[in-house]
C-alpha cells in the first residue's frame, strides 16, 4: 500500500486545483505526510490589453507576487489544521516540467493533480498540464477529472 512521505499539490488556484488541494491534504494528514504546494507562474503570460509592452517585467513580477501570497495563504490554512506544508512558487516555461521538477527536488511520493476537463482541439491546443505530469512523472499520480459539464 501505497504510503507517502511527500505529497505534492500544483494549483493554478482555478476550483478544480484547489479541489485536489483538499484532496492532497487530506492524504497528507492520514498518513503524516509533508504536503507540498507549488504554483508556476508561466514565464510569458499573455499580456493583457491595458499592460503595456515595456512593463512586461513589472506585470510579471506583480503575477509573481500575487501567486506568492496565495500560496502562503493555502500554507497557513492547511498548517493550521495540523498538516506539515512546504511551499513554493516558480516562474517556468513549461508548467508541467516545473511541477516535475519541484516533485524531484522534494522526494515526491504522490502527486495529486486535478483536470480541467478539456477535449478535443482546446487539450490539442493548450496542451495538458495533467496528461504530462502522468505520462512523465517518477511517483504516483492521482488525476482528479472535472466533470465534462463542470469543466
Amino acid at each position: 500500500m501505497l504510503q507517502p512521505k511527500v505529497v505534492l499539490a500544483p494549483t493554478d488556484f482555478s476550483a478544480p486545483s484547489l479541489d485536489a488541494i483538499e484532496t492532497a491534504a487530506d492524504v497528507a494528514s492520514r498518513f503524516g505526510s509533508v504536503l507540498v504546494l507549488v504554483h508556476a507562474v508561466p514565464a510569458l503570460p499573455r499580456l493583457p490589453p491595458s499592460v503595456s509592452l515595456f512593463k512586461e517585467a513589472d506585470y510579471e513580477q506583480s503575477l509573481h507576487d500575487q501567486a506568492v501570497q496565495q500560496v502562503a495563504d493555502l500554507a497557513a490554512k492547511y498548517e493550521k489544521a495540523g498538516v506539515m506544508v512546504k511551499s513554493e512558487v516558480a516562474i517556468a516555461n513549461e508548467v508541467g516540467m516545473e511541477i516535475l521538477r519541484t516533485g524531484d527536488r522534494y522526494g515526491t511520493d504522490l502527486i495529486v493533480i486535478a483536470t480541467h476537463g478539456m477535449t478535443g482541439w482546446r487539450e490539442f491546443a493548450f496542451g495538458s498540464v495533467a496528461e504530462k505530469v502522468v505520462r512523465l512523472a517518477r511517483c504516483a499520480v492521482l488525476v482528479l477529472k472535472v466533470p465534462r459539464a463542470a469543466g
